[in-house]
């Protein structure tokens, strides 16, 4: 067997490297962030999200209203693929899957689901996701959060174009559909960098605007237009792309919106803001865990 473990790179950095530290904190800000929650959204399919990915003291608060949707709701998920953009500038091609066959971190192992990235077929480079973070920290939320079994598969994407989001949701739609998983796609994505408040929320709605219109080409317009720093807007196209093929009606909705100096003043900000993807279509079988 497989034994090759990809072992956490960021634990004490982004996020407490002991397994009771890390408890407590989800604990806490779950603790803090219940009562602002939209939980009758568990009452939708959920198909995926977009989540911040920086350090938990300032975008845990945003990212857990999607994981503890995914906690409440009712549907048994199989496997979370996890799409983040590439910080690092290694890798290869347009996307890299990772050969690991766990990823660990200190809440445990996580486990790759090796037939889905065979039924991929992407190009595998651990160097893309060595020293990448944004991938990384979405896996102690899952542990914490999701109690049942599941497993990882882990895509950097390289090259960040509607193009290449199109091709990289019908490589997962075809791979979900010859697999037979329940998945959610998770698009990691931190917004506007080191911007005023105010002009950083600015910039964020023109491209808030588009992602709530399902327009990912206008969401690339949108970026290169006003040069806004999203770092991760090609796995949010990607989540576009992958809903347009998985229902016939999508839809996203902001859960929490936010940014680094409502935890730590200082002039110039990084915007974090978390969405839910879903069938608008509410499945009348399906009752929320709430």
């Amino acid at each position: 067997m497989n034994d090759h473990i990809r072992r956490a790179q960021f634990a004490g950095k982004f996020y407490p490297d002991s397994t009771s530290g890390l408890e407590q904190m989800l604990q806490f800000i779950t603790k803090v962030e219940t009562p602002k929650m939209n939980l009758h959204l568990a009452t939708h399919h959920i198909h995926g999200g977009i989540v911040p990915h920086a350090g938990f003291q300032y975008s845990g608060y945003h990212a857990i209203h999607f994981y503890e949707l995914l906690k409440r709701s009712p549907l048994s998920f199989e496997t979370f693929i996890i799409i983040n953009p590439n910080h690092s500038g290694r890798g290869s091609g347009l996307y890299n899957s990772s050969s690991a066959h766990y990823w660990e971190t200190p809440l445990g192992k996580a486990e790759q689901d090796l037939e889905f990235l065979e039924a991929m077929n992407l190009q595998p480079n651990d160097a893309a996701h060595e020293l990448e973070h944004s991938g990384e920290v979405q896996l102690p939320m899952l542990q914490h959060f999701i109690k049942h079994p599941f497993r990882i598969v882990m895509i950097t994407m390289n090259h960040q174009h509607p193009d290449t989001a199109r091709e990289l949701a019908r490589i997962i739609y075809q791979a979900k559909q010859k697999t037979g998983r329940k998945i959610v796609l998770i698009a990691s994505s931190d917004f506007s960098h080191y911007e005023k408040a105010e002009k950083g929320f600015a910039k964020d709605q023109h491209l808030i605007d588009q992602i709530l219109k399902l327009a990912s080409d206008e969401c690339f317009h949108q970026v290169k237009k006003h040069h806004i720093s999203a770092c991760g807007y090609g796995p949010i196209m990607t989540l576009i792309e992958y809903l347009k093929l998985v229902t016939v009606k999508p839809t996203i909705e902001l859960l929490r919106r936010g940014h680094s100096g409502e935890v730590s003043h200082s002039e110039h900000v990084v915007d974090y803001i978390s969405f839910v993807a879903y069938d608008i279509q509410k499945d009348p079988e399906i009752q929320p865990n709430v």
